[in-house]
C-alpha cells in the first residue's frame, strides 16, 4: 500500500520530480495552515524569530503559519516530530544551534539532522551575549573570571537547555578559562531569564534576540559577546575573545523541512523568505534582534548546517560533554 507520505517521497526523489503534478503542488501551496515547530517554549530567541517571520509568511501566502512549541530533550522532541512528519510542506522546523550541537552531544538520537531535514532558508547569524544579573559586581570579562575564581561553587550559569548554544557557549568559556560554574538548564530562555532577573542564577550566554531587551532596559548587564567582532547592537560590549583568545560561538537560525519534501515547495518557501528578508521593516527588526538578515539558496544553507555541525562537534569534544 502506497501512503501519501511514500508518494510524496517518491515524487521528490524521482528524476521526474519537476512534472506538472509537482509544479501544481507548489503552485497551490499552501492550501491549508502550515505547522512550524519550535523546540522551545514561547519567549526565547527561536520563538521570537519564528513568530516574526511566520506572521509575514501568513500575510504573504494567505494561510496561517502556526507556531507549535514542542520543548524538551534539548530541542530533540520538536526536531524528531518534524523528521517523522509527512514531507508535504505542512510541517516545518525552526533550525537553530541545538540541531548542530546535538548531533555529537547525544549518543542515542533517532535521527540524523543533516540527513533527515531538508534545508529551506537561513534567517540570520547572531552572537550570544554573556550577561550577568545586577548583583554580580563584574563589569567586564576579566573581572568576571576573577569573581568566579574568588567565589568557587557560588556562581550558577543558566541556559535554555542541555546542548543548546547557550549551554555550550558557557561550557567553552569554562574550559578555556578554568572557571568552575554550576550549570542550571531550563526549558527555554524565558524561564532562565526570569530567574536571572530574580537573582537565582548569575550568568547566561543567551542568544541576543531573547536577552537584548533586558540589557537595553538595564535590568541585566552584558559583559561580552561571543562573536570575534563587536555587535552593532551592543557596540560598547567587548568580544569575549578580547580576553579569552580564540573564543567564538555565534548562532545560525533558519527553516528546515522533512527530507523528501518536494523541491518545488522548498524553492517556493525559499523565494518567499528571501523576498521578505529584503523588506525594510523585516531588515530593521532582525538587526534590532542582533543580526543582519541572510539571503541564501537551500543548498548554501545546507552547507552552512554541515559546517556548524562540525564546529560544534569540536566544542562538545573540547568540553568533554555527552548526553545519553
Amino acid at each position: 500500500m502506497i501512503t501519501r507520505r511514500t508518494a510524496l517521497g517518491l515524487l521528490a526523489a524521482s528524476p521526474l520530480a519537476a512534472t506538472p503534478l509537482s509544479k501544481a503542488l507548489a503552485a497551490d501551496y499552501p492550501a491549508r495552515p502550515v505547522k512550524w515547530v519550535v523546540g522551545y517554549p514561547p519567549g526565547g530567541a527561536t520563538d521570537i524569530l519564528a513568530r516574526l517571520i511566520g506572521q509575514r509568511l501568513s500575510e504573504k501566502l494567505g494561510q496561517q503559519f502556526v507556531i507549535e512549541n514542542k520543548p524538551g530533550a534539548g530541542n530533540n522532541i520538536g526536531t524528531e516530530s518534524v523528521v517523522n512528519a509527512e514531507p508535504d510542506g505542512y510541517t516545518l522546523q525552526l533550525v537553530n544551534p541545538a540541531n548542530y550541537i546535538n548531533a555529537s552531544l547525544y549518543s542515542n538520537l533517532k535521527f540524523n539532522f543533516v540527513r533527515d531535514i531538508a534545508p529551506v532558508a537561513s534567517f540570520q547569524r547572531v552572537p550570544n551575549v554573556m550577561t550577568v544579573n545586577k548583583d554580580v559586581p563584574a563589569k567586564n570579562v576579566a573581572e568576571f573570571i576573577e569573581y568566579v575564581k574568588a567565589n568557587p561553587g557560588k556562581v550558577n550559569m543558566a541556559s535554555s537547555g542541555n546542548g543548546t548554544s547557550v549551554h555550550l557557549s558557557g561550557e567553552m568559556f569554562m574550559a578555556m578559562t578554568g572557571c568552575k560554574m554550576q550549570h542550571v538548564p531550563y526549558r527555554g530562555a524565558a524561564p532562565a531569564i526570569t530567574d536571572m532577573l530574580g537573582g537565582q542564577v548569575q550568568v547566561i550566554f543567551d542568544n541576543m534576540p531573547s536577552i537584548i531587551q533586558h540589557i537595553r532596559s538595564g535590568s541585566l548587564r552584558a559583559i561580552g559577546v561571543t562573536t570575534a567582532e563587536r555587535s552593532p547592537q551592543l557596540p560598547d560590549v567587548q568580544p569575549i575573545a578580547d580576553t579569552v583568545k580564540g573564543y567564538e560561538a555565534s548562532a545560525l537560525f533558519g527553516m528546515g523541512a522533512p527530507k523528501n519534501t518536494p523541491k518545488e515547495i522548498i524553492a517556493k518557501l525559499n523565494s518567499e523568505i528571501n523576498t521578505l528578508m529584503k523588506e525594510p521593516d523585516m531588515t530593521k527588526r532582525l538587526v534590532e534582534l542582533g543580526g543582519e538578515p541572510r539571503v541564501q539558496t537551500p543548498e548554501a544553507f545546507g552547507e552552512e548546517i554541515k559546517a556548524e555541525t562540525e564546529k560544534w562537534k569540536k566544542v562538545v569534544e573540547f568540553a568533554g560533554l555527552k548526553v545519553e
